[in-house]
């Protein structure tokens, strides 16, 4: 049985090797470790194995874990990864160090609320619609500027980027032009928005990754190639 440090092994052997043949350098890109539904026991593990970048997707399973796990354990990052409620803004303010599913111009109101209680501004990650219907996300670029706009009115919050998931799918080019819908809508941004930083494309996941990775991913959100089944 393969323990974390053999699937970190051979995930960073595929990443060097896509790197290798599409001309990325390793070092631009992140390895978020998604570590939703696994308990701290092996969030442990992965940190001692050198993850230190971890994702979530619920603020009460988040505030389970984290709260204890952080202080402990130097270097450590959070992100919210998934959808994310009104009436959780206020916890997920203080608990993660981004935001990526900002999906609405809603929850930009309550995190810039919110996160005026912070000692550093919260990072965001503009989510753009990419993949299938039931999927979150802002439905368009016209869509992202206006929340670009709305997040540099809030002093607390600070743009960092774009995350999207592409479609499941066996097709490798419907997942690469959702990628690259994203690299288009982040461009459009650094236009509009020059002296903000759009550098983060969130995008890749265990079954699209090395895909991700060809059209510019610097954040990959790996879970069960890491972690195992759940």
């Amino acid at each position: 049985m393969m323990v974390f440090s053999d699937r970190l092994k051979v995930i960073e052997e595929r990443i060097a090797q896509v790197c290798l043949r599409s001309g990325r350098n390793r070092a631009d890109i992140a390895l978020m470790g998604v570590s939703k539904f696994h308990g701290i026991d092996r969030i442990a593990e992965a940190w001692e194995s050198g993850i230190r970048l971890f994702g979530e997707s619920r603020v009460q399973e988040a505030e389970e874990k984290f709260p204890g796990f952080k202080p402990a354990h130097t270097g450590v990052e959070l992100h919210m990864i998934g959808s994310l409620q009104r009436n959780k803004a206020k916890t997920a303010a203080s608990l993660f160090d981004c935001i990526q599913s900002v999906d609405r111009e809603s929850i930009i109101g309550e995190l810039g609320k919110h996160a005026v209680e912070r000692q550093t501004p919260l990072k965001v990650l503009l989510e753009l619609h990419t993949g299938e219907e039931s999927k979150a996300g802002f439905p368009d670029e016209e869509g992202l500027l206006r929340a670009a706009e709305l997040v540099l009115t809030f002093p607390a919050l600070v743009p960092a980027g774009l995350m999207t998931m592409a479609p499941y799918s066996g097709d490798p080019e419907l997942i690469r032009g959702s990628f690259r819908a994203l690299v288009r809508a982040q461009q459009k941004l650094e236009r509009e928005f020059p002296d903000s930083d759009w550098s983060c494309l969130s995008m890749g996941m265990s079954n699209d990754f090395e895909i991700a990775i060809e059209e510019g991913s610097t954040l990959l959100r790996i879970g069960t190639s890491l972690f195992g089944e759940r």
